[in-house]
């Protein structure tokens, strides 16, 4: 499980280091293979293990491709994925198209969503996650049935 949130540095070559934390849980998952993709909704990238991706990626490669959404998003979350090995040093190897699509910079944010990451600009993670928590806590904010059903 990939939990909180590190602030890291992007190297020039666009390197990311992942923390050391998480660097055992991943090569013990996957044996440092990752996948990095896009998420079509919001300008941040997605990271999973590659154990993980396998089944996200056969699940959304049947989908009907006559269905427009469907296709767009195979084209979306399958075109993009970028595989790429964690080195000894624990760094990976993020695109400049996929650094482009995110805005990643120099700071970034590494936001552990249980089985994935997902990558921000630093700036723009704390910007948004400023927005996400003042919705969190509008009373009249509606909730899915599942979070309703939720008990914390």
């Amino acid at each position: 499980m990939f939990l909180g949130v590190t602030n890291l540095n992007l190297d020039a070559k666009g390197r990311l280091q992942v923390p050391a934390k998480h660097r055992e849980r991943l090569r013990e998952t996957s044996g440092s293979r990752l996948i990095v993709t896009i998420n079509p909704r919001e300008h941040c990238l997605w990271l999973y293990p590659e154990s993980e991706w396998r089944e996200i990626e056969r699940k959304i490669a049947k989908l009907p491709t006559l269905k427009g959404p469907n296709l767009l998003m195979q084209r979306l979350l399958l075109g993009h994925a970028l595989e790429t090995d964690m080195d000894s040093q624990g760094r990976i190897l993020l695109s400049a198209e996929l650094r482009e699509y995110a805005g990643l910079e120099k700071r970034i944010s590494m936001v552990g969503e249980g089985h994935k990451f997902e990558l921000w600009s630093e700036s723009e993670w704390t910007s948004r996650r400023e927005e996400w928590l003042k919705q969190a806590g509008d009373a009249d904010s509606e909730l899915s049935e599942e979070l309703q059903n939720l008990v914390l």
